[in-house]
């Protein structure tokens, strides 16, 4: 099991490449485990902090526009009515046959026990462990859905893959769980070899990641084999794509196989929320992604769909208003998405609070009126047997689980 520490240490030195290391899909890995059933369940952890303001946007406020002026929300590209009053943004419209078949649904105004300090790497953290403000979710050694597996009678592992090096938090602990990634070659020219090694002679762990980015841009056919090695445009080039290899619909494409054989829980994540500037542009592309994701699991995994709770979650959400820069910052309640055929869709859960001034968090943020865990704990309930008591002290440790929302089918 990766020591969660050092995937903290590795992060907080990765500063220097921005808030988007946190995001990236090299620390992502893919993990499965079997359990008993039919009922499959996919977790998606959107690394960087979607906005959920603009991914389910609440056009019947008014406010809204008000606050984002320069995020593409006017009148003719408000996004797609879902009820008269939310509307999904432009990039997921593909999946409104999900939603009329109420295979589709939202919760909006959620938000992990997470306050006030709005790091990326704290609040992965909590989100993973799956605890309260009360522990120190950097001590936690497992995660909730391992903790989930340690739990369910009949429970068994799967042997999968990992993208990069790293491992989730989310599923490390007793139960055992492997991970997947594309294969690729390390097959680079002496001299590509060489400037890598001199680069960073210093920093083992970035050496191994930066390997592994090239590795995979390689594999893409992206990188440059001429006895020169590589030149710096063609490196940054590779990396940046390389970055960008976790590609959504790939990830689902292998989930759903794993699945539709003895793996009954899959888990993934997927990076590009951080959108400080340029807004309008990052979270189209990261929305084109999850999109893609569902609709591949849905389009691989055929009749076991039905049976089958996909759960979006993310750190936090962003600020109510915009920046000086197009974009938004890190803020506190945010959105989750839910999909599959064992949802009930069609629907918005959760208490609307509203974007007055006084209703927002700290007179900046949206307002989290439910808990993310509640909503994935009730899920449990439903799919596995779990009873809340087993729920609220060992899955989720500290949690109150609110009333049941009714989210299954």
């Amino acid at each position: 099991m990766a020591d969660p520490i050092s995937r903290r240490g590795f992060l907080l030195r990765a500063s220097a490449l921005g808030c988007s290391a946190a995001a990236s899909p090299l620390m992502t890995p893919m993990t499965f485990a079997q359990a008993p059933g039919d009922n499959r369940l996919v977790v998606i952890i959107l690394r960087g902090a979607m906005d959920g303001l603009d991914a389910v946007r609440p056009v019947g406020d008014p406010l809204l526009r008000q606050y984002r002026p320069g995020l593409g929300m006017e009148l003719d590209n408000s996004g797609t009515d879902l009820d008269g009053f939310f509307a999904l943004h432009p990039a997921l419209a593909g999946l409104m046959p999900l939603w009329q078949q109420q295979d589709l649904a939202v919760a909006h105004a959620v938000s992990t026990p997470y306050r006030d300090k709005r790091s990326h790497f704290d609040g992965q953290d909590l989100l993973e462990a799956g605890t309260g403000m009360d522990v120190d979710s950097t001590q936690m050694r497992d995660g909730w859905l391992n903790r989930m597996l340690q739990v369910l009678p009949g429970a068994g592992s799967e042997t999968a893959f990992a993208i990069g090096r790293s491992e989730m938090k989310l599923v490390s602990g007793r139960a055992p769980v492997s991970s997947w990634s594309p294969e690729a070659r390390l097959d680079m020219s002496p001299q590509a070899r060489l400037l890598l090694e001199q680069i960073y002679h210093d920093d083992p762990l970035f050496q191994e990641t930066s390997h592994d980015a090239i590795a995979i841009a390689e594999s893409l056919g992206l990188a440059s084999d001429d006895s020169f090695g590589m030149s710096g445009r063609d490196m940054r080039a590779a990396l940046k794509v390389a970055q960008q290899a976790g590609e959504a619909s790939v990830l689902a494409d292998f989930a759903a196989r794993r699945l539709n054989e003895d793996a009954r829980i899959a888990a993934f994540s997927l990076g590009g929320w951080d959108t400080h500037s340029a807004q309008t542009r990052g979270i189209s592309r990261a929305l084109g992604n999850l999109q893609d994701a569902l609709l591949t699991l849905k389009d691989r995994l055929g009749a076991r769909w039905d049976k089958t709770a996909v759960v979006a979650v993310t750190e936090f959400g962003r600020t109510a208003r915009e920046n000086g820069t197009r974009g938004t910052d890190h803020g506190t309640g945010g959105a989750m998405i839910l999909a599959g055929g064992a949802i009930r869709g069609g629907r918005i859960y959760g208490d609307w609070p509203g974007l007055d001034e006084a209703a927002l968090y700290a007179r900046r943020d949206l307002m989290p009126t439910s808990d993310v865990r509640s909503y994935i704990a009730w899920l449990m309930h439903g799919m596995y047997g779990l009873d809340a008591g087993t729920l609220q002290t060992i899955v989720f440790p500290g949690l109150q689980m609110a009333g049941d929302p009714g989210l299954l089918a």
